[in-house]
């Protein structure tokens, strides 16, 4: 819940294979400020470095892999879990409540039987992501924030018709957020960003209606 005298700030998060690119965004649509950026890293230990859990599985017997994956999906949820609520502790000791989060999410179907998975190595690469969404996500859920999955093609469209800007102005706004953080402020960044401003500009409507 939003704290008495607390400023709503937003989350944005761009995962991969084994982390996630997190941006938290605070202000207002019109002027927001880069309040935190952090690489959380959600990869179990025992994927020794790999990062892919669905890879990892490949070869093995169904029931050895169906264990394996309970285990890296429990490690991912707890690791998303922990460096979640501890990024939204230090967002909240400097005045700042997240409410909102957004997710980059991929055009991958999901919903496939782990073995359909591992007879598929299209498949097998779509899992790995859906794996760290879905701790993400669930984590995001566990904290109490409302949380979008907002496809990769369609993030600067929504964006850029959210706030009224050309998506040309605000991909220069984007690059100019990160100015004076210091890497990294790549891609992965920058999405991180837009998703929190996009949750900026739907909390501001949602505040005038």
């Amino acid at each position: 819940m939003k704290s008495p005298g607390a400023a709503a700030c937003t989350l944005g998060l761009a995962p991969h294979s084994g982390w996630a690119a997190a941006v938290i965004l605070a202000g207002t649509a019109a002027a927001p400020r880069v309040l935190m950026r952090e690489r959380l890293e959600l990869a179990a230990a025992e994927l020794q470095g790999s990062r892919q859990p669905y890879h990892a599985l490949e070869g093995l017997p169904l029931g050895e892999a169906r264990r394996r994956l309970a285990k890296f999906e429990k490690s991912a949820a707890e690791k998303a879990l922990a460096q979640l609520r501890a990024l939204l502790a230090r967002a909240a000791a400097s005045g700042n409540v997240a409410r909102a989060a957004a997710l980059l999410d991929s055009a991958g179907r999901g919903g496939a039987s782990l073995e359909a998975i591992l007879a598929s190595h299209a498949l097998i690469h779509t899992a790995d992501g859906h794996h760290f969404r879905a701790a993400l996500v669930r984590a995001c859920e566990t904290l109490g924030l409302e949380v979008s999955r907002i496809g990769a093609r369609d993030l600067m469209e929504r964006t850029a018709a959210a706030l009224h800007q050309p998506a040309e102005r605000l991909a220069v706004a984007v690059a100019a957020l990160g100015r004076g953080l210091g890497p990294p402020w790549g891609a992965d960044q920058k999405s991180a960003a837009l998703l929190a401003w996009l949750k900026l500009a739907e909390a501001g409507r949602a505040g005038t209606g």
